[in-house]
C-alpha cells in the first residue's frame, strides 16, 4: 500500500474515537517490526524519526529513506513522521525527502515565539501537502512534568491552533518522556476538556510511562495519536539480552537483532489492541 497522509489516518481515528500508535524508529529493525505489527493487527501506524535519531545516524536522510522504503512496501497504511524537531532546517529536509508529516517543537519558546515559528512551519509544510504537529505545554522528562502548573491550558490551546493552523497538537496532561516504568498519572479531566474545545487531534507524548488501562482511557477521553518509544526500546533490549545469554557463541547480528525485532513486533500488536479497545 502506498504511504498514506497523516490526515487520512489520524483525522479518521479522531472521528471514530480510536487511537493511532506512533512508534519511534531508531534502527531499521524498528521500522520493520512496526510495519509487520500493523499488517498483523490490520490497522495503520505512524513511524516516527526524531531529531535525536537523525543525529545518531549522522543525518536524517539515511534513516528516513530506509523507513520510507519499508513503509511503501507495507500492506497496512503507514505514515512517516518527523518527531520533536526543534531545528527548522531539519523540518525542511524532512519535507524534501518525502516525509508526509512533521512535528515542529517550539514548546521551549515563550508563547508568542512558539506561535510565530510554528505558523511559519505550517505555511511551508501545507504548501507541500504535509501534516504538521506542534506542542503546547511542557511534556518534559525532568522534575515538574506531573505538576498541574505545566499542563496545557484549553483556552490557550484553542487560540494556538487558530493562530498557527496546525493539524495536530501535543498536549501536557501528566505524561513524561523516557519513563522506564509505567506509573504516569494522566489528568483525564484535562484530556476531556481539551478534546471538547480543540478542533484538531490531540497527541499524547511520553506514553511509555502510561499503563495499558490508562492508555485505553486516554483514547476514550479524547487522545488520538499515542507516541510510544522507550517502552519498545526496553522490549528490544530485554530480547537481545535474553538471546545473547542463551546463545553466547552467536556472532551474527541478524540472529539477535531478529529476535529483538520479533519481540517489538509482538508488543506493538498488543499495544495496537490496547489503543483501539475504546
Amino acid at each position: 500500500m502506498p504511504l498514506v497522509t497523516a490526515s487520512q489516518l489520524i483525522d479518521r481515528a479522531r472521528a471514530e474515537r480510536r487511537g493511532v500508535g506512533a512508534f519511534n524508529v531508531i534502527q531499521v529493525e524498528h521500522a520493520e517490526a512496526f510495519v509487520a505489527a500493523a499488517a498483523r493487527a490490520g490497522t495503520g501506524v505512524v513511524l516516527q524519526i526524531s531529531q535525536n535519531a537523525a543525529k545518531y545516524h549522522g543525518g536524517l536522510e539515511p534513516i528516513a529513506l530506509a523507513t520510507l522504503a519499508i513503509a511503501r512496501a507495507s500492506s497496512a497504511p503507514v505514515v512517516v513522521h518527523l518527531d520533536h524537531a526543534e531545528d527548522r532546517a531539519l523540518v525542511s529536509e524532512a519535507i524534501e525527502l518525502g516525509m508526509g508529516s512533521v512535528m515542529y517543537d517550539g514548546s521551549a519558546l515563550d508563547y508568542e515565539a512558539n506561535v510565530e515559528a510554528t505558523a511559519d512551519v505550517v505555511r511551508e509544510a501545507h504548501a507541500r501537502g504535509v501534516f504538521v504537529e506542534a506542542e503546547l505545554g511542557k511534556v518534559g522528562g525532568k522534575d515538574g512534568v506531573h505538576a498541574p502548573g505545566v499542563r496545557t491550558d484549553p483556552t490557550e490551546a484553542v487560540a494556538f491552533v487558530a493562530a498557527t493552523g496546525v493539524d495536530a497538537l501535543a498536549v501536557a496532561v501528566g505524561s513524561s518522556h523516557a519513563m522506564t516504568d509505567r506509573t504516569a498519572s494522566l489528568d483525564f479531566e484535562r484530556i476531556a476538556e481539551l478534546r471538547a474545545v480543540v478542533p484538531v487531534p490531540l497527541v499524547l507524548h511520553g506514553s511509555s510511562g502510561v499503563a495499558d488501562a490508562d492508555l485505553t482511557r486516554a483514547v476514550e477521553e479524547g487522545m488520538t495519536k499515542i507516541n510510544i518509544s522507550t517502552h519498545l526500546n526496553n522490549t528490544l533490549t530485554r530480547a537481545l539480552r535474553t538471546y545473547l545469554e542463551q546463545n553466547p557463541t552467536v556472532v551474527d547480528p541478524r540472529k539477535y537483532l531478529g529476535a529483538g525485532r520479533d519481540a517489538m513486533r509482538d508488543e506493538v500488536v498488543r499495544l495496537l489492541g490496547v489503543l483501539n479497545a475504546a
